[in-house]
């Protein structure tokens, strides 16, 4: 039988301090959450490899070290409400509820919506609302948003969800168009407009919805 917390600690220390990861509070949360809850019971066994796993429908849970600096670069705190788009299963809506005051996590796929409230709601209790809803209209009625998380690769990012950061607020995606580099990257929300800073490259896999004839583009 697995040793899933054995191999969870592996996967701190090896995937995620070995890579610029080192928030203690950011730490603790990968650290406590179970990532193979979130999967499929033919793929728990591989629920700690470096590499983004499918759960289903064509998505995928994000490989952990591109979460983790990720989540890092949001700087998210204990008072912070939260935005997860595209949470798949909810893993990282898990993570986001040891983090922030409240998470709003919206998941496209009816299926994967269903499944990640019966996980998270059996883990973190309700401090999760799980809405199911495009990934690219957000959730307004509940911001606006300290932080914005985008659960996959998107070509473009739509003025739909910076909107809906308050001002002071930062958004983390990876952003790169098919065929080019994408490269993980910060949006803040200021009182003179929107700024943006590159993080560094990564490869995963795309979040559906974000079509760049629809999308604003920085």
């Amino acid at each position: 039988m697995t040793d899933y917390a054995a191999v969870r600690s592996n996967m701190v220390e090896s995937q995620l301090r070995t890579n610029k990861v080192t928030d203690p509070d950011l730490l603790d949360a990968f650290m406590q959450v179970p990532r193979e809850r979130f999967l499929p019971e033919n793929l728990q066994g591989i629920a700690y490899v470096d590499q983004d796993i499918p759960v289903g429908n064509g998505r995928f849970m994000m490989q952990p070290m591109v979460l983790a600096r990720l989540l890092q670069a949001a700087t998210i705190s204990a008072s912070d409400s939260v935005l997860d788009v595209g949470c798949g299963t909810g893993y990282c809506a898990a993570v986001l509820a040891r983090l922030a005051s409240t998470v709003v996590a919206v998941e496209a796929d009816a299926g994967l919506a269903d499944r990640a409230v019966a996980t998270l709601t059996a883990l973190v209790g309700t401090k999760v609302k799980v809405v199911n809803t495009p990934h690219e209209a957000g959730y307004s009625s509940r911001g606006p948003y300290d932080v914005i998380v985008l659960g996959g690769a998107v070509a473009v990012l739509p003025a739909t969800l910076t909107d809906q950061l308050a001002i002071g607020g930062r958004l983390v995606a990876v952003i790169g168009a098919p065929g080019m580099v994408a490269q993980a990257t910060l949006v803040e929300r200021l009182d003179a407009g929107i700024s943006r800073r590159v993080l560094f490259d990564a490869a995963i896999q795309p979040l559906p919805g974000f079509a760049q004839e629809r999308a604003f583009v920085f």
